[in-house]
Parts: structure tokens; sequence; C-alpha cells
């Protein structure tokens, strides 16, 4: 596929190997900041955007899932990155000579035992592949980078020690974003996410869910927002498997409808096959 698509970080971050993995003949263009990769991509200065929202160990990327509801744009698809983190260094340089590593504030938790076990302090970077860059300009054997084996490759960094993440299942899940909604595309399996507010009336969020429940729909995430401030007025952004023109999943959300308003489909789009 031709075409541009934006990430957050620098050339070897996580989210490039994303671009990579799910958008293998685009070109891909770096952003400082996950708002940079909403404004190109609503913008048309790139085709599509690349965001992450939550890894299993560290949990949810609250940035993001504060600004995908007002960012004007559409989910075509999601991507489930093996996030292997690497103790990046200069060449030359042993592991007795690092005394502190530099990565995002997401990765350090993620490598702790390690690092703990070898006393290395975590210092915390704006970005892994930032903190590669930053290693192999300053050429010490002291200071090491948490990031992938592209970043090595990009600085040319040697990987002192692979794979150093303490939970071997360390998986982020990405979300490909578009200017445009594509409702009609079918897969085996589905994904229908979407926000919605609930009225201000007791068990209102319990009878808005109740009909996923009775028609068999699996809600896979559902989490909540605070809007304008305000302590009464709340949205809730679900993931459900299934298309919204799937009998079950048409009868569910049309029950929704009674109990909530400001319903919004922010997608439609395959599940990844590693997502199980």
């Amino acid at each position: 596929m031709t075409g541009r698509i934006a990430f957050q970080g620098e050339l070897g971050a996580y989210s490039h190997q994303a671009c990579q993995q799910a958008r293998p003949g685009m070109e891909v263009v770096p952003c400082t900041t996950f708002e940079d990769v909403v404004e190109l991509t609503r913008s048309g200065d790139v085709d599509l955007g690349m965001l992450a929202v939550e890894n299993s160990t560290y949990g949810r990327v609250a940035d993001v899932h504060s600004l995908l509801p007002k960012s004007e744009l559409h989910i075509v698809d999601e991507a489930f990155v093996r996030v292997h983190v690497n103790l990046l260094c200069v060449p030359g340089a042993v592991l007795a000579d690092v005394r502190e590593a530099h990565g995002h504030v997401v990765i350090l938790p993620q490598c702790a035992r390690f690092l703990r076990s070898h006393g290395i302090v975590g210092r915390v970077s704006s970005d892994n592949a930032r903190a590669a860059r930053e290693v192999a300009e300053a050429g010490d054997k002291t200071r090491a980078a948490l990031a992938s084996e592209l970043a090595a490759e990009i600085y040319g960094l040697e990987v002192l020690a692979p794979h150093i993440e303490d939970q071997k299942n360390n998986t982020t899940r990405f979300l490909v974003m578009s200017r445009d909604a594509d409702h009609n595309r079918r897969a085996p399996q589905m994904i229908t996410t979407f926000t919605f507010q609930v009225r201000n009336i007791p068990a209102a969020l319990y009878k808005a869910l109740g009909g996923f429940a009775t028609n068999g729909v699996n809600m896979t995430k559902l989490e909540s927002y605070m809007v304008g401030g305000s302590f009464i007025a709340t949205e809730f952004y679900a993931d459900i498997e299934g298309h919204p023109k799937d009998p079950n999943v048409a009868l569910a959300l049309e029950e929704l409808r009674y109990f909530t308003h400001n319903i919004t489909i922010m997608g439609v789009y395959p599940s990844d096959r590693a997502r199980g």
C-alpha cells in the first residue's frame, strides 16, 4: 500500500515498528506528539495515523484514550505488536559498564526486574527511539537505551541484552486512524468501537448494557471519561465483537439508544489475528 502514515515518536520507535507491520508499503512520518499525528491525519497531510492505545503490562495510554473521541477520525484497523525491550549500547560496551538506561515512562516498568537485578537506574525519556539516538550521539558506555531492534539498526547501536521485558507476552495494541469511515468491510471476526453518554437517570448504565448481554454480544472494553469537567456527565468508550449490521449487534445498539445519547461509531474493523 502506498501513501504516508504518521506515528508518535522518532524513527525506530515501536509505533514505527507497528507501521511497518500493519502498512509495510507506506512512507512513515514521525511526529512529536499524539496530537500531531491526529492533526496531520485530519488535515490530509498524511493518509493514515498510527496510535498506541494500550499495553498488556502498563495498561492504557491515557493521552490517546482522551484524544480519540474528539479526533474526528475513524478506526480502520487494529494492530497488536509484540514489544521486545532491548538494552541498546554503543559498540564495545559490556553489561558491567551500564549505569543508567533511558526509555519512555511507559517502558521502564516493563523491564523493572531486569534493571533492578543489574543495578541499572531507569531514566525517563520522551521517546524510546529518541533515547537510542541520544545514547548513540553521546558515545558513553555507561548509558543505555531501552528500545527496539529497529532503533539499534537505525542508530548504529548494539543489542547488549535482548528481550529483557518482565512479561514475555508484552504486547501493545495500536489503532490505524483515517479521515474516512469504512463500515462495509467484512471479516470472520469484526470489532466495533463506539462512544456514548448515558442519561442522568438511575441505573442508566446497567440498563444500557443489558441489551448486549441479552443479545449475546461480547463487550471487550468499557471505559469512562468525564465530559466538560462535569461530575454528572460521563462519556463511555466501548469495544464489542461483531458488526453493526449483525442482527444481534443491531438489536443491542437499538436498545442502547433508549438509555443513552450522543452515540458515535468510531470504527468498524477486522479483529487482529493476535487479539486472542
